[in-house]
């Protein structure tokens, strides 16, 4: 990785060679460090920066040794996870740094939980049960935020809205969009139908208090 290839062309690249695009290349540990393992190095380098959703080779660089770090399995790092995280971040496909950031996250916590997870079946004690366990727990907890904040982040801050199977009668009129006030137009709904049942009651109660009038009047 001594050579710095033009990041500026992401797009180009995958699109002139589909095949090229449709995996990230892999990662190969070395005793310091690790390396792109692709025959073009500027191409591997930017099918790489493509993958994680970056755009200068520094980002690059430090998102993929931090998921190197995160991917450690008995004191060293394990070359299966690291392929693993990478392909994972590829199927999320971070779109921008924000992104790339938080996607590298959640794949080291799921890498983090499963791990967790092995230490809780092969707990041999009632201490290391329940550390394991508590730790499984949070991690459990965490990656499901990280998904909505991700979606979030997508969606700019915006719920998403979803209508299906709308009818509306003849007079009636339909509202799309994001309708928040419920409660009120049930309300407001149950007050309408209210007064409508209590309209034929007044009528009634006059038309009965009408005879009674004309008796008292033909009476003076």
């Amino acid at each position: 990785m001594n050579n710095a290839p033009d990041l500026t062309m992401p797009t180009a690249i995958a699109e002139a060679d589909p095949s090229k695009a449709a995996a990230a290349p892999r990662i190969k540990l070395k005793s310091h460090g690790f390396s792109i393992d692709h025959p073009d190095l500027a191409v591997g380098e930017q099918l790489m920066a493509d993958t994680l959703g970056v755009t200068d080779r520094d980002a690059m660089d430090g998102i993929l040794r931090q998921l190197v770090r995160a991917s450690v399995s008995g004191g060293s790092p394990d070359e299966v996870n690291v392929s693993f995280m990478i392909s994972m971040v590829q199927g999320i496909r971070p779109r921008d740094s924000v992104e790339a950031m938080l996607v590298a996250q959640m794949v080291s916590v799921h890498v983090m939980a499963m791990r967790c997870a092995h230490h809780l079946a092969n707990a041999d004690d009632i201490a290391h049960h329940d550390s394991a366990a508590r730790a499984l727990g949070r991690l459990a907890r965490t990656f499901p935020a990280q998904i909505e904040a991700l979606n979030r982040y997508r969606s700019h801050g915006e719920p998403a809205i979803t209508v299906q199977n709308v009818s509306v009668g003849d007079g009636g009129n339909a509202i799309v969009g994001n309708v928040t006030q419920h409660a009120r137009v049930i309300v407001s709904d149950k007050k309408a139908a209210s007064t409508a049942r209590k309209a034929p009651k007044a009528a009634g109660s006059r038309r009965r208090r009408a005879p009674a009038d004309a008796r008292r009047e033909a009476q003076a």
